[in-house]
């Protein structure tokens, strides 16, 4: 299955799904605190049992604290901001998981053992068969926002088909976790001014494209081959999410950053 993925400058490019871009799949935070219509086949859906093992702990980095947040203030106006990185010098980045439709037991103990904070932009078709297991993750340090309900492709749909996705995954999201998402990430992080202007009339601040993807424990780069203070890395819930989890972990320890709570830093 291929996906599109549109890097810095409007250039599009087109990859497979084994790379990780945000891909279309048939497919943070303490409690209070600041979405394909199918399930895929061969999705893996397991509960129950942690399956890490000691090597894998081993592979945890350690981070120095994170700093206390500076946050940038969203421009005024009748739009949302739009990120692909959040514009700071302080060493820090954000680790943001995508859609939910595959649930691997590990990811709840592997949240638990980095105590990193990450943000969850959750697609409501992906998640509704369990929705628990999102909450144990939000228990863990993981902040819940939206990302549409069908995972459609939004750039050039209408007004009325933008607000249905985005304020009713909003919506959902709420009567769910008890919480209302004030970020969004649109799906294969396509956009339109409608989009923005959509995720600003349905009460969220800013949505979010990327600077990283992971796939099958390979980091890759939009820009450079190290992650830069600021940058917003994307990965999935996929079979290998033990290992993408690892993966981002090591790559942002690797450039001598902490991870931080990416709603800790839109004001």
């Amino acid at each position: 299955m291929w996906s599109r993925l549109r890097a810095p400058g409007g250039v599009l490019l087109v990859c497979a799904m084994l790379v990780g871009c945000g891909g279309k799949q048939p497919g943070a935070p303490a409690a209070g605190r600041p979405g394909a219509s199918a399930m895929p086949s061969g999705t893996l859906t397991t509960d129950g049992g942690s399956g890490l093992s000691a090597a894998q702990l081993a592979r945890i980095p350690h981070f120095p604290a994170r700093p206390a947040p500076k946050p940038v203030t969203v421009p005024a106006g009748s739009s949302a901001g739009w990120y692909s990185a959040i514009p700071t010098d302080q060493p820090v980045a954000f680790i943001t998981i995508d859609d939910g439709w595959t649930r691997v037991p590990q990811a709840l103990p592997l949240l638990q053992a980095a105590h990193v904070p990450v943000t969850l932009f959750l697609e409501i078709n992906a998640i509704k068969a369990d929705p628990g297991y999102f909450t144990r993750l939000e228990q863990a340090g993981a902040v819940i926002e939206a990302h549409t309900i069908s995972h459609p492709e939004l750039k050039g749909k209408s007004y009325a088909v933008q607000k249905h996705e985005i304020c009713g995954s909003a919506d959902q999201l709420a009567t769910l976790y008890g919480r209302r998402p004030v970020l969004f990430r649109p799906p294969f992080g396509d956009k339109d001014a409608t989009t923005l202007s959509v995720v600003h009339e349905c009460g969220m601040k800013a949505a979010f494209f990327w600077r990283e993807t992971t796939d099958k424990g390979i980091v890759r780069y939009q820009t450079g081959q190290t992650v830069k203070p600021g940058d917003i890395l994307l990965m999935h819930f996929r079979p290998a999410f033990v290992d993408d989890f690892l993966a981002v972990l090591q790559a942002i320890a690797n450039a001598g950053l902490t991870p931080a709570l990416l709603e800790d830093y839109i004001a």
